[in-house]
């Protein structure tokens, strides 16, 4: 029998090997078909709206679980006024604030894909044209009527949007963020562990903590 000849044991090996190359070679042509098919939901669904934002500013999609959401508003339990979340996504923060009695609610989001989203759950809660979700940039936002602010943002946006809500906040108003704390801001309370704790901030006391620290007298 010639070498290369069916039933060679040579063949058999280097059948085997061929079909293992092809193997690897099919394994990373499905990584990278998954990799540039994430990349085209990402670009169809969620990054419309971005275009136009700073990307030091920018906040990609992540959805509040359950437990952040109910965190969040139990720190916003008994109070009153205009209720924003600053990039609302999906709107389920703005819809349970609206459940709890926060009146008018708002949501700021520039995705249209989420803002449809969002108004869907409002009308599936009964709460259409009740609750608001507006394409508008939170960085443009004037935010001077607002008395409870839910934030649920990146940490590198903190600071910037830390000296934006002094600016433009009444000291009556009340700052809940969630995921992340503002560094410079000593929280009035907190509730939860971990990824579901979430932070109260009263904007006078932030303020009276920020005008003694610029005084040298202690806080």
């Amino acid at each position: 029998m010639e070498p290369g000849e069916p039933g060679e044991p040579g063949e058999a090996v280097w059948g085997r090997r061929g079909e293992g190359a092809l193997g690897g070679r099919g394994l990373l042509e499905l990584a990278v078909a998954s990799g540039v098919a994430a990349w085209a939901t990402w670009a169809a669904l969620l990054m419309p709206g971005f275009r136009r934002v700073p990307l030091r500013l920018q906040v990609p999609y992540q959805p509040s679980g359950p437990r952040q959401v109910a965190n969040a508003l139990a720190l916003l339990r008994g109070r009153s006024g205009k209720t924003v979340d600053l990039g609302s996504g999906d709107g389920r923060l703005v819809v349970e604030a609206y459940k709890q009695g926060l009146s008018p609610a708002v949501g700021y989001e520039l995705n249209p894909w989420l803002l449809c989203l969002s108004n869907y759950r409002a009308w599936k809660a009964g709460y259409h044209g009740k609750v608001s979700f507006l394409k508008k940039d939170l960085w443009k936002v004037n935010l001077s009527d607002c008395y409870n602010v839910i934030v649920f943002l990146a940490p590198s946006v903190k600071p910037p949007l830390a000296a934006k809500l002094l600016a433009e906040l009444p000291d009556e108003a009340r700052v809940v963020a969630g995921r992340f704390p503002f560094p410079s801001w000593t929280p009035t309370s907190t509730l939860g562990q971990g990824l579901e704790q979430v932070w109260a901030y009263d904007m006078k006391k932030v303020r009276q903590a920020a005008q003694s620290s610029a005084e040298g007298r202690p806080v």
